[in-house]
């Protein structure tokens, strides 16, 4: 019985160590991903730009699209894996989700050539997408303010 107990509690602080080892890459890697979006959705600003004065920024654009597009699934895919085995906060998930909702948007106003929305919406998408980023990497989004020092106490 005591060799039972001993294997119990060897796995369990073996899983633990595990989620503690994964959890440093989970976040860094959900940083990459919200980078990767942030920096997809203002190329696509540039590209919109080109589009504008040059016949070739309509092939340019619809190929950011689809990058940008991607992009914002590995986002989604990045907050899952840094929810679940990193056992980290299911929050970003509900912002990765939003995020692919407003691409899935801008993509059929952008098929629709729908400027007078597709444009607006994309600005908000960058804002958003840096606000974000921002959060991440000054630590707002584990508790801290934006100075970087204690946030208000939420107990």
């Amino acid at each position: 019985m005591t060799t039972r107990t001993t294997t119990t509690t060897a796995a369990t602080a073996t899983t633990t160590t595990t989620r503690a080892a994964a959890a440093p890459r989970a976040a860094a890697f959900l940083r990459v991903s919200i980078a990767l979006q942030t920096l997809t959705i203002f190329l696509q600003a540039v590209s919109a730009g080109v589009l504008l004065s040059s016949s070739h920024g309509e092939l340019l654009h619809g190929v950011g699209a689809r990058v940008m597009y991607g992009a914002s699934m590995l986002y989604v895919l990045a907050a899952v894996l840094a929810w679940r085995p990193g056992g980290g906060s299911p929050r970003p998930i509900a912002y990765a989700s939003g995020f692919l909702v407003l691409a899935s948007v801008q993509v059929v106003l952008g098929i629709a050539h729908v400027p007078s929305v597709h444009v607006p919406l994309g600005v908000l998408m960058f804002g958003l997408s840096v606000l974000v980023l921002a959060r991440r990497n000054t630590g707002t989004a584990r508790g801290r303010g934006l100075s970087g020092g204690p946030g208000p106490d939420r107990s």
